[in-house]
């Protein structure tokens, strides 16, 4: 801990000089060292070879005020909104700039941002140099927020069946210092911290629910796993000075090598929980109608014929979900429900439906 403390930089920022008051100084400056010369020249020219030193003295003056005061113009700087420029002095930390602006700074200060470090010059077949490779200019850092397209991986599950996931990641730089100071390119740190993040959450979660359903899975539970890889992801890359944003999962299927397979087992599932839906209600269906029969006191059956009437009421409320025999084993059982409401019928006479519940009793 005492290492990793030690590389984290404090933000100093500066309070940076107005850019404009700065170039009027250095055009005038270059104008005076301009007008020193030509003093130095007219005097000459009028005195003659006796003041050959105020003439070297006037040059010499003036060169200098011109170098000098470009040298001065080279501390402009141009900043626009949500970017920052990181200083280094003499291999030191000097500063950082966040608010957009024209300003001066130290000319000898030195931008830094390994992310964008140019590249060795390439020389091409037309001879010139690659100019990207060239231009050091692009060093600022920038404070806009950005994405991180992760490219899907493979990686296997809790349960050890190879599946892809991708990710996309919505980040942000806050602290450009320690961005630039801390990592060497924070770009690729937060990528390959990326990429570490969603292997080892992969691995701690199956890809589907169990049959029980209380555990979290890839793809039942997907939005609280991007939200503990955000965390996760966040604490990694704290010391880079970026934000996490938000993570979302963007692709997420088992390997090609396994995805019929498993394909076949979740449609066997579905089956299967289906069918146990329709007994269960079948059930339901029958437990209600001898209730009500009970109840209403319309009929009696003994353990026997209720033992035949559950079997025929379940074969009639389940065929036409695939779930019994053939055709004439269910018109059989249509019969035989026909013959017993009839006679659950006439034992009241003709009018038996008809009368009220007292009625009904009173006919038995």
């Amino acid at each position: 801990m005492d290492g990793e403390k030690s590389v984290v930089q404090d933000e100093k920022v500066l309070k940076a000089k107005s850019g404009y008051a700065m170039l009027l100084l250095g055009i005038i400056g270059m104008l005076l060292g301009v007008a020193v010369i030509i003093a130095g020249c007219m005097v000459f020219g009028q005195t003659g070879e006796t003041n050959t030193a105020l003439l070297a003295g006037s040059i010499i003056l003036g060169v200098l005020l011109i170098v000098g005061f470009i040298l001065e113009l080279c501390g402009l700087r141009v900043l626009n909104p949500n970017e920052a420029y990181v200083f280094a002095l003499f291999g030191k930390y000097y500063g950082t700039i966040k608010t957009a602006g024209f300003f001066w700074v130290n000319p000898f200060c030195e931008a830094i941002n390994p992310s964008v470090r140019p590249a060795a010059p390439v020389v091409t077949s037309s001879g010139l140099a690659n100019p990207a490779a060239l231009s050091g200019k692009a060093k600022k850092v920038s404070l806009k927020t950005l994405t991180l397209n992760n490219e899907k991986q493979k990686v296997n599950d809790e349960l050890g069946n190879p599946v892809e996931i991708g990710a996309v990641v919505i980040w942000k730089v806050t602290n450009p210092t320690k961005a630039v100071i801390n990592v060497e390119n924070y770009k690729n740190y937060l990528s390959i911290q990326c990429d570490a993040i969603i292997r080892n959450t992969a691995r701690m979660y199956p890809y589907d629910t169990s049959e029980k359903g209380d555990e979290k899975s890839l793809r039942g539970s997907s939005q609280e796993i991007a939200e503990i890889m955000c965390k996760e992801l966040q604490e990694k890359v704290e010391n880079a000075g970026i934000k996490i944003l938000e993570v979302r999962i963007t692709h997420l299927a088992y390997a090609p090598e396994i995805a019929s397979a498993m394909l076949q087992r979740q449609q066997a599932a579905a089956i299967i929980d289906a069918r146990q839906k329709i007994v269960e209600g079948a059930v339901g269906m029958v437990e209600m109608a001898l209730d009500k029969l009970n109840e209403n006191d319309i009929v009696e059956l003994d353990e026997e014929r209720k033992a035949a009437m559950v079997s025929n009421l379940l074969v009639v409320l389940l065929w036409k979900q695939g779930c019994t025999a053939d055709r004439k084993q269910r018109k059989s059982v249509l019969g035989r429900l026909c013959t017993v409401y009839i006679k659950v019928v006439r034992k009241g006479g003709n009018t038996f439906l008809g009368k009220t519940e007292n009625e009904r009793k009173n006919v038995k």
